[in-house]
This record gives C-alpha cells, structure tokens and sequence, in this order.
C-alpha cells in the first residue's frame, strides 16, 4: 500500500508544498519564491512573505494532487540548514498541520533532500554528490551510515558569491540565471583569484577581487570569469573526489546545479575520467517541497517522526551530521 507525504520547504527564499508517494510520483509541487531588485535576502522579510504565501500553496497542492486530508500519511519540513526566520515559519506550518490532522511529523536535512530526490529521479544508486546552492558548496558521498564530506567551501557557498556579485553589479536576486547568460556573451578572460586549499575551496576573496574590478573592464567578461574561476575550483575538488573515492557517477544537484555553463564544464570533466554525469531535473535542482515529500517518505519508513515538541529547527544543520538509517 502506498504512503503518500506532504513536504514542507522553507529553507531560504523559496516557500514550497510537495506532495510525494511512496513510488516517487510527484502529485504536486507548488511554491513561491521571493525575489528583489535590489538587496539579498532579509530574514524579516523572508518570514513575512513565508507566512502570507504558505495557507494557498498548501490549498493548491491538495486540490492539484486531488486528496482530502485523511489520505495523507505524514507531514515533513525542512529541518536546516538554513535562514532561521524562514525555517521557523516552514516549520510552525508543518507543527499546525500535524496537530489539526494528526499527522506523523518528520523533521529533513535541506542538503540530504536535494541528494535522494536527485538520486531517485536519475536512477543513481551511489554517486558521488556535487551540491551547490545559495548557501551551500559541498563534494559528499554515502559512506558507513552517513552523507560524508569529502570537501566543501570555507566560507561563502558558490550561490553567494554569484549573488553577492550580481547585487554589485545592480542585476537584483537571484542573479545567478543572469550570470550563467552572460557567461555565453564574454569575449575575454579575466585573470582572478584562483583558491582551493586540498579538498576545499574558498571564494570570498574571488568576490572582492571581482567586485574591485567593476567599472574598470567589461562586466560581461567579468561576470564570465567570476563564474569560470568558481566553476573551475569546483571541478577540481570533484575530479580529485572521484580519484579517491572511485566512484563512476557524478550527481549534481542544488540550485547552482541548473547552471548550463557548471554541466558543461563537469561534463568535460567528467568524459576525460570516464564517469557518467547525471543532473538532476531543473525543477527539482531548484528548492521545492517535493523533495522534502520524499525525503519523508524515506525517513517515515526508517520511524523518524518526532513529537510536537521536538519538531525544531537548526540553522547549521550539516549534512554529514544525521544518521542516513534508510539506506541499508
């Protein structure tokens, strides 16, 4: 018999209400995202956009997937990582919806919810992880009961830094789309600092660099060798993962991963090594509620569901910090 969750998403930006069943059949994804000008993300403002768009998105789901409430099984929510004002509303919706239905609540790491969507949908089975997003820059892989990190940024997550430089450059959020455009438009590179520390990388001093330098040259070519450097840094921490670990797939996944100029570049990679790129879907790169759905489908069968009062949030909720018990 199937179980059918609905999944609660408040990571950042994006508010999001996914209806997953037990097969991995999406029945609804529905979200708002919040976006600006000018300016990044203020958690304030976060909260209130979360709290005004989350009561239609959750109508709209349910009549989209065409259930009543005693088909639902459980409820899950985004755990963290992530900004705490948004985090608290996702899940104070989730605590509301388990108390007026009775529904088993089930707290999901954000990062490990963009890998076993990513997994599932591109029939992946033990990859090595690429997850870059907004705050997030990570190289992970399965191993003995948990996602380890094999390396990942020391500072700003890549996300960030395209962000942070489009706002410098007055293009507005998210500024990574308009970046990855522009990046097809250069007609020259741009030298800036280049910084992987072994296994790891670093980029705030890539975004002053670049930042110094606006005005002085061609945005285009800036904004294109802001994002080549990033990207480079990037496959090379994958490229030394890959030879460590041995593994013949590379799954990227995140926000960053829909980025046409990051496939490019790991799947040159990836061709020279012999290792098969798989991406996932761009609607499912990008934060949404279904893959906290089937997250919770995941961790409802490994009896994850917490009480009430344990169903809190944590802002720096890493990824190789919870127990991976539903993978055998």
């Amino acid at each position: 018999m199937k179980s059918i969750c609905l999944g609660i998403e408040s990571t950042a930006h994006t508010a999001g209400v996914g209806i997953v069943d037990s097969s991995c059949s999406i029945l609804a994804n529905e979200k708002h995202t919040h976006t600006t000008k000018s300016g990044g993300l203020i958690p304030r403002e976060l909260a209130d956009h979360h709290a005004e768009h989350f009561a239609p998105l959750i109508k709209s789901a349910m009549q989209k997937a065409n259930l009543e409430w005693n088909e639902i099984d459980c409820i899950s929510y985004t755990k963290g990582p992530g900004i705490g004002t948004a985090l608290s509303v996702g899940a104070g919706v989730a605590r509301m919806l388990s108390l007026l239905h009775n529904k088993q609540l089930i707290p999901v790491n954000h990062s490990i919810a963009h890998i076993e969507i990513a997994k599932k949908k591109c029939n992946s089975s033990d990859p090595l992880i690429l997850y870059v997003s907004g705050g997030n820059t990570q190289v992970i892989g399965y191993e003995s009961g948990k996602y380890r990190v094999y390396g990942e940024t020391i500072d700003i997550g890549v996300g960030n830094l395209l962000d942070s430089f489009g706002r410098e450059l007055k293009i507005g959020f998210p500024a990574g789309p308009v970046i990855d455009k522009m990046y097809f438009e250069k007609k020259n590179y741009i030298e800036l600092p280049y910084s992987v520390k072994g296994m790891d990388v670093s980029f705030s001093g890539l975004l002053t660099a670049a930042t110094l330098k606006i005005g002085k040259v061609d945005s285009t070519d800036l904004a294109y060798s802001l994002m080549h450097t990033a990207f480079a840094m990037i496959c090379e921490v994958c490229e030394r993962a890959l030879a460590h670990t041995q593994k013949k797939e590379l799954l990227l996944t995140g926000g960053v991963g829909a980025s046409r100029a990051l496939q490019q570049m790991l799947g040159q990679m990836c061709k020279e090594r012999g290792v098969q790129l798989k991406i996932c879907p761009k609607e499912l790169c990008l934060d949404n509620g279904a893959m906290i759905a089937w997250t919770g489908i995941l961790m409802r069968k490994a009896q994850r569901e917490v009480s009430i009062e344990n169903a809190t949030t944590d802002q720096k909720f890493r990824t190789d910090l919870e127990n991976v018990n539903w993978i055998k």
